[in-house]
């Protein structure tokens, strides 16, 4: 039973997808801009003598904000599956805005000692909550709001509107490298992308506040309490599986988010080659996360899933291999951008496969829990393994052998989940709630 939040008319459907689009772009740019600006804010907050010991500790508080990723699953999780999808929507915006202006804010090693970095610990745990709580009612919003035969293009914006925030980080990154000079950057050019991340705030919340409300309250628990319960007693099987699909795929998802870090830092190139090799990755995926969805709607979710993943994974070393031996950033920049292409499609359908196998009482949280905690345990840690991979091997190949472990992990997951009949690549009816009725099997 859907209800509005007043008498005004209910928006349309373009409006519906939009707001929720758009919130998730703001929000993963503020999360994601810390991985691009992970060598400024080393120098800023971990000052060492050695420059790989600095970055280290930056990377790693970069996965501290991971840590509170699982909890903001679960609550707000299942305070959509009990409350709604719109006002968690609304409360993760303002919990984002905090910890990106915190950061922005903060003063630096130099300016307090050790309390600068124990200060940015805590935004990045703020961060951390927020986006655990913000992907699940998200996504489930959008498949929510789609008409039957189109769940996997509209549960791929998902993906593709966490790229965007990639592509706003990217846009931000490239125009302070042209417009300011290093040194500027080191001073205070670094602060700019986090300070901008406050607008999420007021702009996030007013796109949001006119939403309908897509959870049928009929179906709703009595409790959070219950929603927890009820996953923990009945569907912990399919989280496991959903956390060995998400393992893989947020590995290679921050494979290309330390791009900008590895050019820098490992490759030796400017900081105008880094960030447009992050741009381009961040406006591949958005593009390809949407390719991907279309496709699974054609041609089946699991399909799609299973097949660009296997593609990817066979081509990541050679590939590397390419960009260390031609020595020439352009040609860096067109790898990942191209690897990205595949990763995406893979991606946008894995997304909408794990929210279709749970029945509606519980769908949220079990999205944001199987999410949060794959996200946490792999995409949290995938910067630190990389860095120290490379630091401990020489190799500036070593790390990649990490993502195609853990892709062929994922993808063995992937094929032990089973999709719902009314999913499976057969064209539905256009009722917007049809498909994900039944699809507690």
């Amino acid at each position: 039973m859907n209800t509005m939040p007043d008498d005004r008319p209910p928006p349309s459907q373009a409006m519906r997808v939009g707001a929720a689009i758009l919130g998730n772009a703001l929000e993963f740019y503020d999360f994601t801009v810390y991985a691009a600006f992970a060598v400024w804010l080393a120098k800023a907050f971990f000052p060492a003598e050695n420059p790989s010991t600095s970055l280290l500790l930056s990377v790693a508080t970069f996965g501290v904000g991971f840590v509170a990723r699982p909890l903001g699953g679960i609550l707000i999780g299942a305070y959509a599956d009990r409350f709604g999808r719109r006002p968690a929507m609304t409360l993760t915006i303002w919990m984002m805005a905090l910890g990106s202006g915190m950061i922005g804010l903060l003063p630096t090693y130099q300016q307090i000692g050790v309390l600068a970095p124990i200060l940015l610990v805590f935004a990045r745990l703020l961060q951390g909550f927020s986006a655990g709580g913000e992907m699940g009612p998200a996504t489930t919003y959008l498949l929510e709001s789609a008409p039957a035969h189109r769940k996997g293009f509209f549960g791929s914006w998902q993906l593709a509107s966490q790229n965007l925030g990639g592509v706003i980080s990217g846009l931000v990154g490239l125009a302070l490298a042209l417009m300011i000079t290093p040194g500027a950057t080191d001073s205070w050019g670094w602060r700019v992308p986090f300070l901008l991340g406050i607008l999420i705030a007021p702009v996030g919340y007013y796109i949001r506040r006119n939403l309908d409300e897509t959870m049928d309250a009929e179906e709703a628990h009595g409790s959070m309490g219950q929603v927890l319960s009820d996953l923990a007693a009945n569907h912990w099987q399919k989280i496991l599986l959903c956390i060995l699909l998400i393992s893989g795929g947020t590995i290679s998802q921050y494979f290309f988010l330390y791009t900008a870090t590895y050019a820098i830092s490992t490759l030796h190139y400017s900081q105008g080659w880094s960030m447009a090799a992050s741009l381009a990755t961040a406006v591949s995926g958005a593009i390809f996360s949407l390719v991907g969805g279309a496709l699974a709607d054609k041609y089946g979710v699991k399909s799609i899933a299973i097949i660009p993943r296997l593609i990817v994974t066979l081509l990541f070393y050679p590939a590397l291999h390419l960009v260390i031996s031609s020595g020439s950033p352009l040609v860096f920049v067109i790898v990942a951008a191209s690897l990205m292409t595949l990763h995406a499609m893979a991606s946008g359908a894995g997304i909408v496969l794990i929210p279709i196998i749970f029945p509606s009482a519980v769908r949220t949280a079990g999205l944001s829990i199987a999410y949060a905690l794959g996200v946490t345990i792999f995409g949290g840690t995938a910067q630190i393994v990389f860095t120290w991979i490379i630091s401990a091997t020489g190799d500036k190949l070593s790390w990649v052998w990490y993502v195609i472990i853990m892709s062929v992990i994922s993808v063995i997951g992937t094929l032990a989940i089973k999709v719902p009949e009314t999913l499976k690549g057969k064209p539905q009816d256009s009722k917007p709630t049809a498909a994900l009725a039944g699809a507690s099997n």
